[in-house]
């Protein structure tokens, strides 16, 4: 059984730095499951929004959105991805989730991801 966890979310000032990381198991190395994984945010009263994504290849994309101020990064070896989100900012404030495609396809929208992990929350104070 596929299984998606994030952590790292926190109280953040504004300008700060954060890393989220996401794990996943129940995966294996084989060909067969190769696997996009991607981060989206939903904040209060918002719909869900796609973040960045990145595939076994290493192959990225990035919401525009971001203004270049998040990365994502993957350790393949260890079935791990992170975020890297620097200059944060008041509206930046939501509960990222990361989630797992099963493929190769970099999606950008959230009906493409059938694992989710249940979030960590982010808020950045003014």
């Amino acid at each position: 059984q596929v299984q998606v966890v994030e952590s790292g979310g926190r109280l953040v000032p504004t300008g700060g730095s954060l890393k989220l990381s996401c794990s996943v198991s129940g995966v294996t190395s084989s060909p067969d499951d190769m696997y996009t994984m991607a981060w989206f945010r939903q904040g209060p009263g918002k719909e869900r929004d796609f973040v960045a994504a990145i595939d076994t290849f290493d192959s990225t994309k990035e919401s525009r959105d971001s203004g270049g101020r998040f990365t994502i990064s993957r350790d393949g070896a260890k079935n791990t991805a992170a975020l890297q989100m620097n200059n944060l900012m008041p509206q930046d404030t939501a509960v990222y989730y990361c989630a797992v495609l099963f493929g190769t396809v970099v999606g950008t929208t959230a009906y493409q991801y059938t694992h989710w992990g249940q979030g960590t929350q982010v808020t950045v104070s003014s």
